[in-house]
């Protein structure tokens, strides 16, 4: 039997809360009340004859009467203290004790008592918790056993043939019948609105919601299609009965279907594809199909298993055509810049190569100029020479810089890593920008600590971060400004910092160091020259040692930049350096193949 406690809670007596949407715990209650109000009822109505009775001797009726009056109204008085579960549990006890009296008073085996006291335990499976409904059994067959014991001894409170017997078993019964009846159509009425307002929720759902709802029978046809799904697939929802709906998938795509498909229906399992379907387009000029991306999610009602353990399905589809398309085009996108960075990497490479010879012939004849080897130059004409030599060897470094960034976007740059003293670098380097710092009365300030570990990298690579480090502290510091290089241990690292007191950096553009061909200051007005190479490249090089470069700025006070080498050198070989190292990275996004030429694959 079904108790209305199934629609509500089962929570301790007097704390169960009615929400917004319980409605049948506020059913079971008032429920309870109209009991408690029908037992007082019929015992008042039956009161006045049963003292009638009284006064001529027969005192079971007005007994049957008072015990169901005073149940009543104890149940009653405990549902307006809100004891619900105190008041149900008192009308069982009040009917199966009213079957205790008619069964003790009459001396028959099979009297209205037992049937009386069975409509406790009966009224108990309607209204009460499961404690009371194990309590009620239990005591009506501890009645039942009385109940025989007595009749097998021939004891009975009134002798056979007295007429107060059938008037009190006849309206005992009568109550206790009318409480449960009254129970049970509660209940029924509560199971058909509570069943029709979930039928009419989940209806509305379906008719209002944006993606197509499709449900499958335990066979794979579909039983129910929304009014959504119209717009999806472009035809009416009578045309996707059935087992219509394989027709309509890429005909790429239905291994997919089919077994998430079984996952669903053989195994329980929920599953999330995405596939292509064929949407109709009655107005369309040609017959080709028109297929669309939908993401399909599919639940098993697993309640409703059917025949060999196989449950219904039901899908829920979204048409994701414009993001796949922006997948599409963002793949594309990616692929197109890859390609472009790609040809500018060779195309640095190749010019690189090419302006290197010619100006190494520039820079060699016009030293050669300048020292006199081909005679004699008036003044004019050595100082001609010079200027070609500087700007030659200028344009030289700048070949060299781009060769060294293309070769390390490439991967095409190795380490010679070896053992190394990582403060006996610094005074060589010092000596390569003294003329440099001279030319801007800049003061250099080595701070070497004692006792250095040996470093484990290329010597020749680390002596162009820190010339170019150094370089580019002399160039952005005032006139008369203080460059200082320190070297020193970190831990498992050994740490290289080079600080200038000049112009500083913003935090937008200190964000972006080591984009190439990047400068704080741009434009044709920019005051400090450069190709904007030199920090990427150093990037690139502590990258390939396996360190981490750092940068702190404040605008008009200068910048440190911090270069951590690993003591132990790089985590890779010699041989495994040729690993590609971008030296700006962006976030990609994931590669999507192109599915537009596919759409005319399904048959």
């Amino acid at each position: 039997m079904v108790s209305l406690k199934v629609f509500g809670t089962s929570k301790a007596e007097g704390v169960v809360p009615v929400g917004i949407d319980n409605r049948p715990e506020m059913l079971r209650r008032k429920t309870i009340a109209n009991n408690a109000r029908l037992l007082i009822g019929i015992a008042a109505l039956a009161m006045l004859p049963a003292m009638y009775l009284l006064m001529g001797g027969a005192a079971l009726p007005f007994m049957i009467a008072s015990i169901l009056l005073a149940g009543g109204m104890i149940s009653l008085s405990s549902h307006q203290s809100a004891h619900f579960d105190s008041a149900s549990a008192i009308q069982v006890a009040t009917l199966m004790a009213t079957g205790l009296v008619l069964t003790m008073a009459d001396p028959r085996v099979g009297d209205a008592g037992l049937g009386m006291a069975l409509m406790g335990p009966v009224l108990a499976a309607l209204t009460t918790r499961p404690d009371h409904r194990r309590a009620s059994w239990c005591a009506l067959a501890l009645l039942i056993l009385m109940g025989a014991t007595a009749s097998i001894a021939g004891i009975g409170a009134v002798p056979l043939g007295d007429s107060q017997m059938p008037m009190a078993s006849t309206f005992g019964f009568l109550a206790a019948f009318a409480v449960v009846a009254h129970s049970a159509h509660r209940i029924s009425g509560g199971y058909e609105v509570h069943d029709k307002a979930q039928i009419s929720a989940y209806r509305h759902l379906i008719d209002h919601v944006q993606d197509a709802v499709l449900r499958f029978g335990s066979d794979g046809t579909i039983l129910l299609a929304s009014p959504s799904s119209e717009a999806l697939f472009g035809c009416p929802r009578y045309q996707l009965s059935g087992d219509n709906l394989g027709n309509r998938l890429h005909v790429l795509d239905r291994p997919a279907f089919l077994t998430a498909f079984a996952d669903a229906n053989q195994g329980g399992r929920s599953r999330t594809i995405e596939l292509r379907l064929r949407r109709d387009d009655p107005h369309a000029a040609s017959n080709v199909p028109r297929f669309v991306w939908v993401e399909m999610q599919l639940s098993p009602i697993l309640e409703d298993a059917g025949r060999g353990g196989r449950n219904e399905v039901i899908a829920l589809l979204r048409d994701i055509t414009s993001r796949k398309d922006a997948e599409a085009a963002m793949a594309e996108a990616r692929r197109a810049a890859e390609d472009a960075s790609l040809a500018k990497s060779r195309f640095l490479a190749t010019i690189g190569h090419e302006l290197r010879t010619p100006l190494n012939a520039v820079v060699g004849f016009s030293e050669m100029m300048t020292s006199g080897i081909g005679g004699e130059l008036s003044t004019t004409h050595k100082e001609y020479a010079g200027l070609i030599h500087q700007s030659g060897r200028h344009l030289l470094e700048v070949v060299s810089m781009l060769l060294d960034m293309s070769r390390i976007e490439a991967g095409k740059f190795e380490i010679q890593a070896a053992p190394m003293d990582p403060g006996g670098i610094v005074p060589s380097c010092l000596s390569m920008v003294e003329t440099m710092a001279a030319d801007r009365k800049v003061q250099l300030a080595p701070e070497v600590e004692a006792d250095l570990p040996l470093l484990t990298a290329d010597e020749r690579l680390c002596r162009q971060i820190l010339i170019n480090l150094l370089s580019n502290a002399i160039k952005f510091s005032h006139e008369g400004g203080l460059v200082s290089i320190a070297v020193k241990r970190q831990g498992q690292s050994v740490n290289f910092s080079v600080r200038d007191r000049g112009i500083g950096m913003a935090p937008a553009a200190l964000a972006r160091i080591g984009e190439p061909f990047f400068q704080v200051q741009e434009g044709l007005s920019r005051k400090y020259e450069g190709t904007g190479l030199g920090l990427s490249i150093v990037k690139g090089l502590v990258e390939l040692h396996g360190g981490t470069l750092r940068a702190m700025s404040e605008i008009g006070a200068g910048t440190t930049i911090t270069v951590l080498l690993p003591i132990n050198g790089p985590e890779t070989k010699p041989g495994e350096t040729a690993d590609i190292v971008h030296l700006h990275r962006e976030p990609l996004a994931n590669t999507i193949p192109s599915w537009q030429n596919e759409k005319r694959k399904a048959q």
